[in-house]
């Protein structure tokens, strides 16, 4: 057995708890739970540690910051979830800090909310609900929906969560087109793959599954909405700036698409995850909230115990793993 390791792991939930006590009874090393985010007052918490696990989305920007944890000793941060854009990655390298992530906690927790979302929509649900509200129980003509069979999924981001959504349309009986730069034979049984413009055109469910980079902000706005069916919904289960949220509420004001589910909004990282006023608020998630044919949630799609046992587990595993002098798979790219 290796040295046993001291770990401080922020912004920690109660719904983690029990995996973290279970994890360290299972490998001795000594974990200390604090529910405040990292940032520049709480660092001063991980003095005597060992390695860091976190799990947030306000961004760690200040580079003294990261001078502060490499002069502690600290030479790792394990994130407990698979974006990394809260990092200064340039930062990370220049203070000998290697990062990890969790890159595959549970596909089909994204994969299945997504679904979710789509059938609601589909289906109409929201927009019964407003009408029920004001007394009216008709059954409308206007609110006939299709089933899953008879439609086309387009999926942007063949990845893991991509794939595993691509075979529960499938499973329902759709046809599923796919668009992503990287060819992945495990899921030609499932996915017709194809450009991302015939993905978007042909979708009546547009499902969005790529990571935010460069290349992929807003890489649905205007001129894809313009593309879009007036009948085709997007979901959006990977990241918010993924989609121009001006252009979107334009398309659906204009009911150039029929709807949109999302988990995850451009400006989510000052209301998400935390209890606000009504004022505090922004103004583009009122006018989407507002709207029935649009669904919001607030970045939970993960949100199931497996995922949450997965995330603990795998990102101080990685910890450790780092602290030995040992490289992890799950090592981000600097």
């Amino acid at each position: 057995m290796g040295k046993l390791m001291k770990l401080i792991m922020y912004s920690v939930r109660d719904a983690e708890k029990p995996y973290i006590e279970a994890w360290a009874k299972k490998t001795g090393n000594d974990v200390k739970m604090v529910t405040e985010p990292l940032n520049a007052d709480t660092v001063k918490l991980a003095e005597g540690y060992d390695g860091i696990s976190l799990q947030q989305t306000t961004k760690l920007g200040d580079e003294q910051l990261y001078e502060k944890l490499a002069s502690m000793g600290i030479k790792q941060l394990a994130a407990r979830m698979v974006g990394v854009d809260i990092f200064d990655l340039d930062a990370c390298k220049a203070n000998g800090i290697i990062v990890t992530n969790v890159p595959i906690y549970s596909p089909r927790a994204i994969a299945e909310m997504g679904v979710t979302q789509a059938m609601y929509l589909l289906r109409r649900i929201g927009e019964f609900e407003q009408r029920m509200s004001r007394g009216d129980f008709r059954w409308s003509d206007d609110l006939i929906s299709n089933e899953i069979y008879n439609l086309t999924v387009g999926i942007v981001g063949l990845g893991n969560i991509g794939g595993a959504t691509a075979q529960i349309y499938k499973a329902l009986g759709a046809k599923v087109l796919a668009y992503d730069p990287s060819y992945n034979v495990e899921y030609e049984p499932y996915v017709e793959y194809t450009d991302f413009d015939t993905v978007v055109k042909n979708a009546d469910i547009l499902s969005l599954h790529t990571p935010l980079l460069p290349s992929t902000e807003n890489m649905i706005a205007a001129p894809q909405f313009k593309m879009m069916k007036d009948n085709a919904y997007l979901i959006n289960m990977a990241r918010g700036k993924l989609v121009n949220t001006a252009d979107l509420i334009s398309a659906l004001e204009n009911k150039e698409i029929a709807g949109a589910g999302l988990d995850t909004l451009a400006d989510e990282t000052s209301f998400f995850g935390k209890q606000v006023t009504l004022d505090q608020i922004p103004d583009d998630y009122k006018k989407l909230a507002a709207m029935p044919n649009v669904l919001v949630t607030p970045h939970v799609a993960f949100l199931t115990e497996t995922s949450i046992r997965n995330m603990v587990e795998i990102s101080l595993n990685d910890a450790v793993t780092i602290l030995e002098g040992k490289h992890s798979r799950n090592e981000v790219r600097m």
